[in-house]
């Protein structure tokens, strides 16, 4: 098989992902972490467990509702705990598991990079979108 070279601007893609259960696999994982109240709520949980109104204050523009669907992903997908304690009233407190620990460090590694290319990016996108409109005319 011959070797592959590397292009300007791509790095070298593993074989391995074009094969269909890793690409399954990798639009799960993608389609879970790769919303925006998922990597809100997993950074804000990084900070330690937090109760519902705690986050929900934490993340300002979250619904009640977005915020109940997401953290029930997120426990079904093993990533947070939610731990009931018998008071009256019924305290509730979220936190991240190992396994959503271990999901900091690349979330914090995009956010940082979407915060540094951000201007890249919307010059890139002004740039095309001049160049599309040139064509259309």
């Amino acid at each position: 098989m011959p070797k592959r070279r590397r292009q300007e601007g791509t790095s070298l893609i593993p074989s391995n992902l074009h094969v269909p259960e890793d690409c399954r696999a990798v639009s799960d994982v993608l389609a879970r972490v790769g919303d925006k109240w998922t990597v809100l709520v997993v950074s804000t949980l990084g900070e330690g467990p937090k109760r519902f109104n705690e986050l929900r204050r934490a993340l300002g523009s979250i619904s009640q509702r977005m915020l109940t669907l997401t953290l029930r992903s997120l426990e079904r997908d093993g990533l947070v705990t939610r731990t009931v304690f018998p008071t009256i009233p019924p305290r509730v407190d979220y936190a991240l598991t190992k396994l959503g620990h271990s999901l900091l460090e690349p979330v914090s590694s995009l956010g940082l990079w979407a915060r540094q290319n951000r201007s890249a990016i919307h010059d890139a996108r002004r740039r095309f979108d001049g160049a599309q409109n040139r064509r259309v005319d």
